[in-house]
């Protein structure tokens, strides 16, 4: 085997330290692209996080316009039940008044019927006694 002389050991060292740039080089280009995806794995996250920050905030608020309005609604239920009964009670308080405006209506019918009827008559007998009257006027002046 033939003895190697420094010039070929010094060109192995160039070339192995080449080689050792070249590597150093790659890591430091994959330690950028590690840190940027880092990076934007961070924002990712942040963004994501904020996104469930304002769902979480709007479901809370929803929770809360639910709660308000069921709480609403069943208020509102209470006072249509006592709007009832109070309906209910005025309705009987005043049913004998309205029965009676009823009664009293089916009356004034009745006498405005009979003062009509009597307007009839009364016209009638007028008539009757006028044509009388003048026939008696006619013979007592001797009018034919």
């Amino acid at each position: 085997m033939a003895a190697t002389s420094n010039d070929d050991i010094l060109r192995a060292l160039g070339r192995v330290e080449g080689r050792l740039s070249g590597i150093e080089e790659s890591v430091s280009l994959l330690r950028e692209d590690v840190s940027d995806e880092k990076q934007n794995a961070h924002e990712s996250r942040s963004v994501i996080h904020r996104r469930l920050d304002e769902q979480a905030k709007q479901i809370h608020l929803l929770d809360m316009t639910v709660t308000v309005s069921s709480s609403v609604d069943g208020q509102i239920r209470e006072e249509i039940k006592g709007l009832k009964e109070t309906v209910e009670n005025n309705h009987e308080a005043v049913q004998p008044t309205l029965e009676e405006w009823k009664r009293m209506k089916t009356i004034g019918y009745g006498i405005s019927g009979l003062i009509a009827f009597a307007g009839l008559t009364v016209g009638a007998v007028v008539t009757w006694a006028s044509d009388g009257a003048v026939a008696a006027l006619r013979h007592w002046l001797k009018i034919n």
